[in-house]
């Protein structure tokens, strides 16, 4: 049996990304939970987020999902962080005012435009949030990029990007005005700012491929 935890702290399309996982196999088990030792428990845990990030960073550090996700990945765990998940992982983010993150990855979260008017390549004016389907180019090679093409398309919803201090740890990008970071790993810990669990075939080959990974790159 595969077990996979899935961090409930409250934020996150909890359900949506269990479901997403148990779709790939009855061999597949998997939790939605705060609790500690069962978190630790598992063969592999997910990182999830939606909404604003200083309501995510309180519920987090409330909870103790702080000390969690940093022993897991201490442990060489395999922990897939998804949306505000992944920008939870950086020092700090603008949104809210700026709030304090977890500071496992070096960087920050910025919002797109920085105040300006967001354009594409035309000049037209781009909606903020970002919302829909769009490109990733893999940057080198990774075991959660196995079977899915270069510049596949996945599902991204989010205002925010995550804007990391070392560009060695970026693993996608995306183009929405501006090339961000879509993708970030280090060591069994692998960060995406799409939803994969709403990006269809891809999305699901991505899961996949966590469930198969075993935190070694």
């Amino acid at each position: 049996m595969n077990n996979v935890a899935v961090i409930d702290y409250g934020m996150g399309n909890l359900h949506s990304v269990a479901k997403a996982m148990e779709s790939l196999g009855k061999d597949v088990r998997v939790d939605v939970t705060g609790d500690a030792e069962r978190i630790l428990a598992a063969d592999r845990i997910i990182f999830p987020g939606v909404g604003a990030i200083r309501d995510c960073m309180a519920e987090i550090r409330r909870l103790g999902v702080d000390a969690i996700v940093t022993e897991a990945l201490a442990q060489g765990k395999p922990v897939l962080a998804i949306c505000v998940g992944m920008q939870a992982l950086m020092n700090s983010s603008e949104e809210n005012g700026r709030v304090d993150c977890l500071g496992l990855l070096p960087g920050s979260v910025k919002r797109f435009g920085g105040g300006n008017s967001l354009l594409d390549v035309d000049g037209q004016r781009l909606k903020v949030p970002h919302m829909g389907w769009n490109c990733v180019q893999q940057r080198g090679e990774h075991p959660l990029w196995h079977n899915i093409a270069d510049d596949s398309r996945f599902y991204f919803v989010h205002s925010y990007f995550v804007a990391p201090d070392n560009d060695d740890q970026v693993s996608g990008v995306t183009e929405y005005g501006q090339v961000f970071a879509a993708a970030l790993s280090k060591d069994s810990l692998f960060a995406v700012q799409f939803h994969p669990e709403k990006s269809q075939h891809c999305g699901l080959q991505l899961l996949n491929n966590f469930l198969h990974w075993d935190g070694r790159v």
